[in-house]
């Protein structure tokens, strides 16, 4: 198992089970981004409103690896016209098509089902490969299956030991939606968390890795943002060590209900 590792998602298509987040990855993007790449990151995460798809972009052009081996995620807003916005930011990063592309958020009126129609033309279009949502609870990602009997394939939300749904997560298993988790590392608020310490000097690693591969072990796809090199190199080392069922529910149990943002849309 490594970066490049894969889970299927529900249209079967694969999507790997690690990635690079890009949330205010505005010094250098390019630079570090193919930085990343050369590291063996195959999944970029991106959205029009960090600022990053231009970069991003740029190192996919500098790196030699095939489009057909990365996987790039981005997403429209609330207030976009989904499928129109859908060409215009790939556009921006000079891509054909978008390996997956996600509702930012839920718009403040409900569930988006203009957006998600949006989003459905684009991948008929061949525009995305894929398509789902973030910040998304049960109840609204529901109302667009209803609405449309199109499931999302990921919901990208906050997630960490520090903050997750049990409740949710079997939703999105009964649904067969992947979870993707960002800000899988607290925005670092929680690094310092004594049993969260004692746990990694158990393994040898270090407090962000062991926040990582409790999400490899639980099934989510972490999307940890690093700007500085031995950050993208601290988080990739979580593929030769393995969680004990025992100690896997002790980093469960950390759970708070914690976000940065001040709260979980999904709980």
């Amino acid at each position: 198992m490594n970066a490049q590792s894969s889970v299927q998602l529900r249209s079967g298509n694969a999507m790997p089970i690690f990635g690079l987040g890009t949330w205010q990855l505005t010094i250098d993007t390019a630079g570090t981004v193919a930085y990343a790449l050369e590291l063996g990151y195959r999944m970029i995460d991106t959205s029009s409103d960090y600022g990053t798809q231009p970069g991003i972009g740029e190192a996919i052009k500098r790196s030699k690896i095939s489009r057909g081996s990365l996987y790039i995620v981005t997403k429209v807003e609330e207030t976009d016209d989904a499928y129109q916005a859908t060409k215009e930011y790939l556009s921006e990063m000079d891509l054909e098509y978008s390996d997956l592309m996600l509702i930012h958020r839920p718009p403040t009126t409900g569930a988006g089902e203009e957006l998600w129609d949006g989003l459905i033309r684009a991948k008929k279009e061949g525009l995305t490969k894929d398509i789902g949502v973030s910040n998304y609870s049960a109840e609204l990602s529901q109302k667009l299956i209803d609405a449309t009997s199109e499931v999302p394939t990921v919901n990208q939300i906050e997630w960490s030991p520090f903050g997750h749904s049990g409740d949710f997560k079997n939703f999105c298993a009964k649904n067969n939606i992947v979870i993707q988790a960002y800000s899988p590392l607290t925005r670092g608020n929680r690094l310092d968390n004594k049993a969260l310490n004692q746990m990694a000097s158990k393994y040898h690693k270090t407090p962000a890795q062991m926040m990582l591969r409790w999400n490899i072990q639980l099934g989510t796809v972490p999307l940890p943002k690093a700007n500085q090199k031995s950050h993208l190199e601290e988080n990739l080392g979580i593929f030769d060590f393995e969680i004990s069922t025992q100690d896997m529910e002790i980093l469960s149990n950390l759970n708070e209900e914690y976000s940065s943002l001040g709260s979980l849309p999904y709980v």
